[in-house]
């Protein structure tokens, strides 16, 4: 318990002078004392517009989103024990970017904006449901985990489809841009809208914590001491599907950073699942606010995606920390 006395507030702290640090980096920088005085309010009104409107709302969005994506690898790797669980491997994430997607295809976000978020949080609804009916019918967690792999595949093909059969490259491109995934251009509304989502899952994961820790002890083992094994499922599908849904409404598709942030943190928590989630969370929110940072500074004509940085990041990273645990075990 020692090592949660000083991971949680060093990882809370670093994450709140990252979401400054955007605050104060951009294209033209502004200085601490200007952003200080236009988060308390005061200063001119373009330091205000700059802080207040776009920088600390993108901040936000990022780090909000890898932190939802941090929270729920973290639970769905305690609950598969499977070190390569992640969102999107049950099919949530693929689903709610098809429903999207398919809002982009059909034109309906012209129609309003917020069908967009609506239809990725829909998609993972679905999704979500489709899975917690799996896990109430089936003994097996790698049934599950099959099931989840097969509605992957399905939407990545429908969205393949769509993209295939648009109608437009401007249709086109706004599919590919938003899948993608980035937080530019965020608000504080859009934020808005996807936090009760979030809060749900957030909520639902943390009461399934004592479930986790039971099944470090396996699955016929935990079921002996007391737990529901199926009502634990449900709780981990149900929250990592709402929160899941609620990041990829936020910011498109955005992957690796809920396989590396629960991998990084695991040692420091004696490897229990449950000790894991809220680091895992704050440590992915904190890579995803960095990368966000670095896309903005890089000099580019045009501005990565933060999806594409965080899987350059991430994938080399998955690949070292999965050498260095063989190289432990050999």
């Amino acid at each position: 318990m020692k090592t949660n006395i000083w991971l949680t507030p060093i990882l809370f702290m670093a994450s709140l002078l990252a979401i400054f640090a955007a605050c104060l980096l951009g294209s033209t920088s502004l200085g601490i004392d200007r952003v200080l005085t236009a988060l308390f309010g005061g200063g001119e009104v373009g330091d205000k517009l700059v802080v207040w409107s776009i920088r600390l709302p993108r901040a936000l969005a990022a780090f909000l989103v890898g932190a939802m994506l941090g929270l729920s690898g973290a639970a769905l790797q305690g609950l598969l024990r499977n070190p390569l669980a992640e969102p999107g491997v049950l099919g949530v994430s693929a689903s709610a970017s098809l429903l999207a997607t398919f809002s982009i295809y059909y034109g309906l976000v012209a129609l309003n904006p917020w069908i967009l978020p609506l239809a990725a949080i829909s998609g993972a609804l679905v999704a979500t449901g489709v899975l917690a009916l799996a896990a109430i019918r089936t003994h097996s967690v790698v049934t599950l985990i099959l099931i989840g792999v097969g509605l992957s595949s399905f939407a990545g093909a429908l969205m393949s489809l769509l993209m295939n059969l648009a109608p437009n490259p401007f249709s086109l491109s706004d599919m590919i841009n938003w899948m993608l995934g980035s937080v530019a251009n965020r608000s504080f509304d859009e934020i808005g809208f996807a936090a009760p989502f979030m809060l749900a899952g957030t909520l639902i994961l943390l009461a399934s914590r004592r479930g986790l820790s039971a099944l470090t002890l396996g699955e016929e083992a935990a079921s002996g001491i007391g737990l529901n094994l199926r009502h634990q499922r449900i709780l981990v599908v149900l929250g990592a599907g709402l929160a899941t849904g609620a990041s990829v409404a936020l910011a498109g598709a955005i992957g690796f950073v809920g396989i590396v942030a629960p991998h990084i943190i695991r040692p420091f928590v004696g490897h229990d699942p449950a000790r894991s989630l809220i680091p895992s969370a704050l440590l992915a929110g904190l890579i995803l606010v960095l990368a966000d940072i670095g896309v903005r500074l890089m000099p580019t004509t045009n501005e990565l995606k933060l999806g594409v940085v965080a899987a350059l990041i991430g994938a080399p990273a998955f690949i070292w920390i999965a050498m260095q645990k063989r190289g432990v075990h050999d």
